[in-house]
């Protein structure tokens, strides 16, 4: 009879919604059944699934565009073990570890304990790596990677400035910055100047210091590429004022939300738009979609993973929290003052 109870217990998912908008105690778990693999599909059983600014934003209002009717469920990446193959599939084997993004299901999905994907979007694990470390690769380091090497097209020996250099992203960009020989400089608050300092780059104060003139007084001629998750009409505006001529500032993220509200998006967009139309020599590319270009994802994620097994790069884990937290991970980013990135965990 106890065999029978923990077979029942096993076909049971956990998994995290937002049941309404509002502040981090709207996460709540459901129980549900097993989701099956549709043709072509892979059901993955989630070791560690990522928590990113993106969530908040979602979870917060139902005003942003592309956010779905509640309930709904977050996280834009996984790393797990595959558990079972829909119909079709034959890239991937029962027991394997693998990493994949989430893009395909909308705003994510990843708070779960087993998750149905495309065999398309998941790439094998090399053996031995720490899921938490893993995931931090899916959008951290992909949204590093693609924004350093196909948006900025950065050279050996160019200069740039990370704004938010010790979050997930930023550290990605200071460890893919260092393997590109790059001269680094990086916004951060006092606490965490000694990390970005072992990352390779000169730490700004931001909370003490006005990185225009820091930049303009360690230079002295300014900086190649400014590189800004921050968003909002000033600081774009100010990371602008940093760059040489024939620079590049590459936006990719409004964490400014966090503090000012949803009115940060339209601000920067205007402010991009704006910016463009200056006839001085600097750009202000976008980057393009990261879900868009399916062999560069996956060809991209892999040339990561294995840097992480080789031990060239090593990703910050700032927490790892219980799946059945969630909520208590996103008033973790709520709060700030941590370094890396917020990963939760599973026990499925």
């Amino acid at each position: 009879m106890m065999a029978t109870k923990e077979k029942m217990i096993t076909l049971k998912n956990h998994r995290v919604v937002v049941s309404q908008y509002g502040e981090p105690d709207v996460l709540q778990i459901v129980e549900e059944d097993l989701p099956e693999p549709q043709p072509g599909e892979v059901r993955v059983k989630v070791l560690a699934a990522g928590v990113s600014a993106y969530d908040l934003m979602f979870r917060r209002s139902r005003t942003l565009p592309g956010t779905p009717r509640v309930p709904f469920t977050l996280g834009e990446d996984v790393v797990g073990v595959v558990d079972k193959l829909g119909e079709g599939v034959s890239t991937v084997e029962p027991g394997q570890m693998v990493a994949g993004a989430t893009f395909c299901l909308g705003v994510g999905g990843g708070y779960t304990e087993f998750i149905c994907l495309p065999a398309s979007k998941l790439v094998p694990v090399p053996p031995g790596l720490d899921p938490a470390e893993a995931v931090c690769l899916v959008v951290n380091y992909l949204t590093a990677h693609m924004a350093m090497h196909r948006t900025a097209n950065v050279r050996s020996g160019e200069r740039v400035l990370v704004h938010g250099a010790a979050g997930g992203v930023g550290t990605a960009l200071l460890e893919l910055g260092k393997l590109a020989e790059l001269e680094m400089y990086g916004t951060v608050s006092k606490h965490n100047h000694e990390l970005v300092s072992v990352l390779g780059a000169t730490p700004i104060d931001y909370q003490a210091e006005d990185f225009v003139e820091r930049i303009h007084t360690l230079t002295g001629d300014d900086v190649d590429v400014v590189f800004d998750p921050i968003g909002g009409a000033r600081q774009l505006w100010r990371s602008y004022q940093v760059l040489r001529k024939g620079g590049r500032l590459v936006w990719f993220g409004v964490a400014a939300t966090k503090k000012k509200g949803m009115r940060v998006i339209p601000l920067t967009l205007l402010m991009v738009f704006l910016l463009k139309l200056l006839p001085d020599g600097k750009q202000v590319p976008l980057a393009p979609d990261l879900g868009k270009d399916n062999a560069w994802y996956r060809e991209t994620l892999s040339e990561l993973l294995d840097l992480l097994a080789a031990g060239q790069i090593k990703p910050v884990v700032a927490e790892r929290i219980p799946l059945a937290e969630a909520a208590r991970a996103h008033e973790l980013l709520e709060r700030g003052g941590y370094a890396g990135k917020v990963v939760l965990v599973t026990s499925a």
